[in-house]
């Protein structure tokens, strides 16, 4: 009767009779259920359905005062017969999770309580097929959008009950199997198949892949505060729990629940409104951070990605026996490049991030053979919070297609053992790696076009985080790493120096060269190549035909000193960091003096390259944004000339250095002959610090170049006897005298300057003269020296003999030490002094 009577009544316009008969109906049901009936209710499964029914068609009814009377009597019986409702639990939890967001947030509460009171109490009273029905019933509160709190309370809900299948799994498993036999053979003898969520997977996997696709639902609730909670247990419950699923479903998992919640917070976040929202509603203000959808959306894009990729580090051995790890890696890497080139700064960092995380996967084949710290060993730098990776032993065979450009990459790379099966799939995962960072750091860091403005320009720190990439993967990829790679290399280095800064992009700022430091960025370029130079050094030799590539990287950097980089057509200020272009010369330096006689090296011309990049500011010398830097270029060739010289005259014969030796006279001429002036406020004991500078130049000339010029091209001797003339020149250009000239008439030539235009002591004046007489009896020695077979061309005999009406002017000097230097350098002329060749003339003498 009940049945029949609550549709009518309970839904009669009047109120007061619709109260009658929800009152009447409720107070039935609850008498039934409460009389002790023989055989007890939970054993008459048909007469508790036919108690529970009327209350279940409640639901139907659209009035509010019907459905707040249906709630508060479940909530009653739950209170006194939830113990024993036995199958009755898929009716109530029915009528539980009969809402709506129409029905106002009273119902909506009344309703929640009953289902607090659900999972409290009776979970491990209800029957186990009805577990999915609570999973179900509580992503529907969480769904609702009538009360935000209720929603975030039925996420908590969803975490505890994964707790427990969790604690009860076994039990919950074995009787899942058993009602899974039941239906199995109920369905074959209907001949239909059995249809249910997630089949094939085994009815506990299903329960669990339920779980994971409501939360993943919730994970796109149009709320940030449901989306945030939703994602953060989500990817919890997987991490804790995760363990549980048979391998297979992990399938189920990664292409059902991960991929598509990525792509569709991807979508989501790509569409998302950018305008401004004011206020979260009532009092509650919203950080600049969160004040928009796109930036709220950002949130979750972040959340998101980051779990998914933690889940691929942990799980990765797990995930590769499922025969398609190499597709969804490829997926994963996609979806980490499309959030790397957001325009979000928030996001695109959070995928470099997540990029750093899937790169600490280490190959458990190679696992023995490396030692924990090899990395560090190599110079990388320790990422945040590493998470070590997990799993099953050695991975099963995979069956990875396998490209001719991997094959390709391995058959290059000579002396190394063949690789295992494993290995060459291995090797797969990580080249797909290195081409989605190098299509991230080409896209980040291309220039805008010639007239284009650039709508989006990234911040250092995620240019910083791009380069901290490398190192990682490069010892992943290091095996088939070619020269196609390296330059493919120095073009994200280069660009990510030459990128200004996100605030503004105008300037190119850097540290001043008042800081003693590099930026972030900088030193995560320099210790790439650096991770980098090592390796070559203890590679095979055929690796060690990127030297020279290494040297153009460096020396390019070693440019910026005087010339920053630019962005594109964008005008860029005229500042750069001197610090990062002196410790990329310093690398320069010490890389050179261990390779200096390497083949590479010599071959490629390594030491013009030097020479030719160092000009510039050696050229400039005063005129150099940071004096530190013309000091430092100096110091930088003089040491690199002190190796390089001996090379260069072993293999004269070759003609190799042929070009070099005209770019160092010139380098040498620029420098003691710069256009500069020294500044104003300069004291003089700078001044003479400066000047000794010069005197260590001349000094290499006399003891590094002069004594074997018969080793060093004729035309490279006559240019430095043009340089000593010049110098000389000057030196007798005014008397030896101390007259000192206003300070601004100071004299920009090099050591053999006149005295009087140096504004230094007399003392220092006299050593700078003797010095050069000690170079030209040097040179005379050596001219003396020449064998008959390497002659001196004439040329350069006419600047030597052009030097004597010079020397002969420096005899008035009064200075004691002068003149005996003087002395040994006239000396040497009388070897070369004869008289003239006697002439015939009409047959007479």
């Amino acid at each position: 009767m009940c049945s029949c009577v609550a549709p009518q009544v309970c839904q009669h316009p009047n109120s007061r009779m619709r109260e009658w008969g929800a009152e009447a109906v409720t107070a039935l049901i609850k008498a039934g259920l409460a009389y002790k009936h023989d055989p007890p209710l939970s054993q008459n499964q048909r007469l508790q359905l036919l108690l529970l029914n009327p209350l279940k068609e409640l639901s139907n009814v659209l009035h509010a005062d019907i459905r707040q009377k249906q709630l508060e009597s479940v909530l009653q019986i739950l209170q006194s017969q939830g113990d024993s409702l036995g199958p009755g639990w898929p009716l109530v939890l029915g009528v539980i999770g009969a809402i709506r967001n129409d029905q106002g947030e009273s119902l909506i509460r009344t309703a929640f309580q009953c289902l607090q009171l659900v999972v409290t109490d009776f979970l491990p009273t209800m029957p186990c097929t009805c577990l999915q029905i609570v999973v179900e019933v509580a992503g529907s509160f969480g769904l609702q959008n009538q009360e935000l709190n209720i929603s975030l309370t039925s996420i908590g809900l969803l975490w505890n009950i994964s707790d427990y299948f969790y604690q009860r799994g076994e039990q919950i498993e074995q009787e899942l199997n058993r009602e899974e036999a039941v239906l199995e053979k109920q369905a074959r003898e209907k001949g239909v198949a059995l249809n249910r969520p997630f089949h094939p997977a085994p009815p506990f996997d299903c329960l669990w892949l339920c779980l994971y696709a409501k939360l993943g639902e919730l994970c796109v609730d149009p709320r940030p505060a449901v989306r945030k909670s939703a994602g953060q247990t989500l990817f919890s419950t997987i991490s804790a729990h995760g363990t549980l699923l048979q391998p297979a479903t992990w399938h189920t998992v990664v292409w059902k629940v991960l991929f598509v919640l990525l792509d569709c917070v991807r979508k989501s976040s790509t569409t998302a409104d950018k305008e401004k929202i004011e206020s979260g509603g009532g009092n509650i203000l919203i950080h600049h951070s969160r004040d928009t959808a796109e930036k709220q959306w950002a949130e979750t894009w972040v959340l998101s990605l980051a779990g998914v990729a933690r889940i691929f580090n942990t799980r990765r051995y797990l995930l590769q026996s499922l025969g398609d790890f190499f597709k969804a890696w490829e997926v994963l890497l996609d979806h980490i490049q499309s959030a790397a080139l957001s325009k979000n700064n928030e996001v695109s960092l959070a995928a470099l991030k997540s990029f750093q995380e899937i790169l600490q996967i280490t190959t458990p084949a190679r696992d023995a053979e490396k030692s924990p710290d090899a990395l560090t060993a190599m110079g990388v730098p320790a990422l945040t919070d590493p998470v070590p990776a997990s799993g099953p032993g050695r991975p099963l065979p995979l069956t990875l297609p396998r490209s001719d450009s991997v094959a390709e990459r391995l058959a290059r790379y000579e002396g190394v053992e063949p690789l295992q099966v494993d290995e060459l799939e291995d090797s797969a995962l990580w080249w797909s790696a290195w081409n989605t960072w190098y299509r991230t750091g080409t896209e980040c860091t291309r220039p805008p076009a010639a007239g284009d403005k650039p709508a989006f320009v990234p911040s250092q720190p995620f240019l910083t985080a791009l380069v901290q990439i490398f190192p990682a993967l490069y010892q992943h990829v290091k095996a088939g790493f070619s020269m196609d790679d390296l330059r493919k290399l120095g073009v994200i280095l280069q660009g990510a120096v030459s990128v200004p800064i996100s605030s503004d992009a105008s300037p190119f700022i850097l540290p001043s060269y008042t800081e003693a430091v590099l930026t972030g960025l900088q030193e995560a370029v320099l210790t790439a190549l650096d991770v980098l130079q090592k390796a070559i050094c203890v590679g095979p030799e055929n690796m060690q035909v990127m030297y020279p590539a290494i040297f153009d990287q460096l020396l390019l950097f070693v440019e910026f000193s005087c010339k920053p980089p630019q962005f594109g057509k964008l005008e860029t200020k005229h500042v750069a960091n001197a610090k990062y272009s002196q410790r990329s010369l310093e690398v320069v330096v010490d890389l050179y003096q261990k390779t200096a006689c390497h083949k590479a090296v010599i071959n490629e011309s390594v030491l013009q390259n030097i020479i030719k990049t160092l000009r510039v500011p050696l050229g400039l010398k005063y005129a150099c944004p940071s004096e530190s830097t013309w000091k430092l270029a100096v110091s930088s060739l003089l040491k690199v000339l002190s190796v390089g010289l001996p090379v260069a005259r072993q293999h004269a014969s070759s003609g190799k250095f042929d070009a070099m030796w005209p770019e160092l006279a010139n380098a040498f001429e620029d420098f003691l002959f710069p256009k500069s002036s020294p500044p104003d406020n300069l004291s003089i004991q700078e001044f003479q610090k400066n000047e000794s500078i010069d005197v260590e130049v001349v000094q290499l000339i006399s003891t590094e170049i002069l004594p074997f010029a018969n080793f060093i091209p004729k035309e490279f001797v006559g240019m430095i006897m043009t340089m000593l003339n010049k110098g000389s020149i000057h030196s007798q250009s005014s008397s030896f005298t101390a007259i000192r000239p206003p300070r601004h008439k100071r004299a920009t030539s090099p050591v053999w300057r006149s005295p009087c235009c140096s504004r230094d002591p007399r003392t220092q004046q006299v050593t700078e003269i003797i010095f050069v007489l000690k170079a030209i009896s040097t040179l005379m020695d050596s001219l003396k020296k020449t064998q008959p077979e390497n002659a001196v061309d004439g040329n350069t005999w006419a600047q030597v003999i052009a030097l004597y009406p010079t020397l002969v002017e420096c005899i008035t000097c009064s200075s004691a030490e002068v003149s005996s230097a003087l002395k040994e350098a006239l000396g040497p002329f009388k070897d070369f002094m004869q008289p003239p060749v006697a002439k015939v003339l009409n047959g007479e003498s």
